[in-house]
This record gives C-alpha cells, structure tokens and sequence, in this order.
C-alpha cells in the first residue's frame, strides 16, 4: 500500500512539473510582430563565391521637349573574371527636332536636397507642368549559362574617374561622370524645362526627375545584368564527397 501511495506521488511530481514546463514554453515561444528595424537585418538569398560569371551594368537618361528636340546619354560597363579593371564607356544621343522653343516652364519645386544622400533605390518624379511623361525605369536581369557571354566590343569614349563627359542640343545639356565612387547622369532642360538625375554610387540608386515646363517626355533606365555558372558539380565530385560520408559511420557518426 506504502508502495503504491508513493508510486502515485511520483506520478504527480511527474505531472506538475510537465505542467509547469509546458506553461513555461508556451510563455517563451508566444508569436511576437518584428520591428523594421529587426527586418531590415534579414537576408535573402545567397549566390556562393566564384558563380558569378559575367556582371554589367548599362544606364541611360533622355529628354525629349515639346518641339521635338532630343538630348541623353548612355553609358554601359561588362565584368567578367578575366577583366582587369571595370570601365565604364559614354556614348551621348543627339536629334534635331521640329524646330523652335517650348514655351518657358514656369513651375516651382522646392526641396529635395536630402534625395542625393539617400541609401538603397529611390526614385522620384516631381512636376508642376502639364502634359509631361516621366518614367524612372530599373532592369535586373539574372540567367543561368556554362560560359560566360561573349564581350560587346567597346563603343563610346571611356570614363575615368573624376572625369566629366558633356553634350548639348537644342533641348538642353548632359553630363556624365565619374564621382564619388559611382556615375552620375544629369540632364538639363533648356527653357527652364526641368532637370534630371541619375546616379549608382556607395551602394545606392537614384532617379530623380523635375519638370517645371510642360509636354515634356523623359526617361531614365538602369539595367544590372548578372550571367550565374549553371555548370554543377561533376559526377567524380559528387561520389568524392560520398565516400567521405561513407566513411564517418565506421567511426560510429
């Protein structure tokens, strides 16, 4: 009988304890919201070191004003392993309109000074005219290939660091250059049209477009071109690495 009584008080001993742990768990692994700030730590997915075959990248920025007139630039630059430094080519784009002078824009926009400090992809379009098309356009192009594809032979002029590059026409002025470790791409309007920006610099990406005039249509491009080594492991490789697990369970794992 003594027995059996302190069977069942081992029983409850047992019990409480489970009871007491389980309200414990249930307390710890209560579901709880993220703050921005905990979510911008997160990461996505990975490419491993050595997959990327081929990166490039190719920008471009045009304006074209209510007479038909048309200034812009582009710019481009291809990696690959084999590249011993980077370099990034400009060609400027020049057209003759219809003739004449848009009317001179008379809208205002003020601030925006913070824009060209901001981190990450930004992209703004501010007007105070009628009739405008402004589009803020970014590409990012990944596949999968076995070689990397061919190089695309060099047109335009080089662009060095610290170096500016200009053109103009009837519809305004652009300037590319090499700054503060990234390009930058700045269109400006003539007859008080508006202005347009466009860098890839310290990790961030901008596009920013004023229109103070009116009938106006820009457009600003980024495209990022990425080629990833589809070629996976060889079959010698891959029974390599089979054998050496093999080999762990004779050594008891």
């Amino acid at each position: 009988m003594l027995r059996e009584q302190q069977m069942k008080t081992s029983y409850w001993v047992v019990a409480a304890f489970l009871a007491a742990n389980t309200s414990g768990f249930a307390e710890e692994f209560r579901p709880i919201e993220l703050k921005d700030d905990e979510l911008a730590e997160l990461r996505g997915r990975y490419v491993m070191p050595g997959r990327v075959i081929s990166f490039g990248v190719v920008m471009s920025s045009t304006w074209r004003n209510a007479s038909g007139d048309l200034i812009g630039a582009s710019t481009s630059m291809q990696l690959q392993a084999e590249t011993v430094k980077p370099q990034f080519y400009v060609s400027t784009i020049k057209q003759s309109g219809h003739g004449g002078s848009p009317k001179s824009g008379s809208g205002h926009v003020s601030g925006g000074d913070a824009l060209n400090t901001s981190r990450g992809i930004t992209q703004v379009t501010r007007a105070a005219g009628d009739g405008n098309s402004a589009n803020n356009n970014i590409a990012i192009n990944v596949k999968e290939a076995s070689t990397a594809p061919a190089l695309v032979p060099s047109q335009g002029q080089a662009l060095i660091a610290g170096q500016t590059i200009t053109g103009s026409n009837a519809a305004g002025s652009v300037a590319v250059s090499a700054t503060g470790g990234g390009v930058q791409m700045s269109i400006t309007a003539n007859n008080n049209q508006g202005t347009s920006l466009q860098q890839v610099a310290q990790g961030g990406l901008l596009q920013n477009t004023r229109l103070l005039g009116s009938s106006n249509i820009v457009d600003n491009m980024t495209q990022l071109n990425v080629v990833l080594n589809n070629n996976g492991p060889s079959a010698g490789v891959l029974e390599c690495n089979l054998n050496q697990l093999a080999a762990l369970r004779t050594m008891g794992y």
